[in-house]
């Protein structure tokens, strides 16, 4: 089975591909806290995108982060390229400042089936200048708030399971780990961990791990029963393999 390597470099100062794959950044924001590392993974993205409401945490909340200078020079620094969804919670003065700023605006308020969060990914995954490249989403705001849009933006990475997709909050980070590869997680020691989990998504799962505390050796996991909760890395590389979808996730350290 194919190998996929997985690192968190993208909380490095200077983009690294660490012996993994060279990876095109995509950040999109959601109307939720931004997280206070928002202006470093920007730096890191070749296309930036808010969800509908996220455009007024971008507005909002991003020039706290830069508290020495002028708020209007922050948010013209920081402009979306593109802002999209069912345009029901944007406010119309930070629609009107983006768009006089000449940001593209996707108004889908006619697809009442999906998330602002699918949207985004649906419209990323159509980009044809993004077609040959090796995309990795971060999503950045994508917890806390209400339990049931965290549980839509899970089924997103389900639903785009072949995509890397990645949910960032100030606290930790959370991927996808499709069945259909063996994992290589490179740890960043300095900026995420030591705990972790593995959590089976979508059925049961028997899996295998290396490079943690509690190892799993064709353990089965399921909802109701044992799942890697709390546990702790303690090698540089993580190795996972497993027959059903996993989440990883890892604590974000704070500085």
């Amino acid at each position: 089975m194919e190998l996929m390597s997985h690192s968190s470099t993208f909380l490095l100062p200077n983009l690294s591909s660490d012996g993994g794959p060279v990876l095109t950044y995509v950040l999109v924001i959601l109307n939720q806290h931004l997280p206070r590392f928002t202006p470093l993974i920007w730096k890191h993205a070749q296309l930036h995108m808010c969800a509908d409401g996220g455009a007024n945490r971008l507005y909002d909340e991003l020039p706290l982060l830069f508290p020495d200078e002028d708020a209007l020079a922050v948010r013209i620094r920081y402009k979306p390229d593109v802002i999209k969804g069912d345009m029901d919670s944007v406010r119309d003065d930070v629609l009107g400042f983006y768009k006089n700023l000449g940001t593209e605006v996707v108004n889908a308020s006619d697809d009442q089936d999906t998330t602002d969060l699918h949207k985004c990914v649906a419209y990323i995954q159509d980009l044809p200048n993004l077609k040959n490249q090796n995309i990795c989403i971060l999503v950045a705001g994508a917890l806390g708030g209400r339990f049931d849009h965290e549980v839509g933006n899970i089924n997103v990475l389900c639903r785009f399971s072949s995509m890397r997709i990645i949910l960032l909050s100030d606290d930790c980070l959370i991927q996808l780990l499709p069945s259909s590869h063996h994992h290589e997680i490179r740890i960043q020691h300095a900026f995420e961990g030591p705990h972790c989990g593995l959590i089976p998504i979508g059925g049961p799962s028997k899996s295998t791990t290396t490079g943690l505390q509690w190892n799993l050796d064709d353990t089965e996991m399921n909802f109701g029963g044992l799942i890697s909760t709390s546990n702790i890395v303690k090698e540089e590389v993580v190795t996972v393999r497993s027959n059903s979808n996993l989440l990883w996730t890892i604590s974000i350290k704070k500085p």
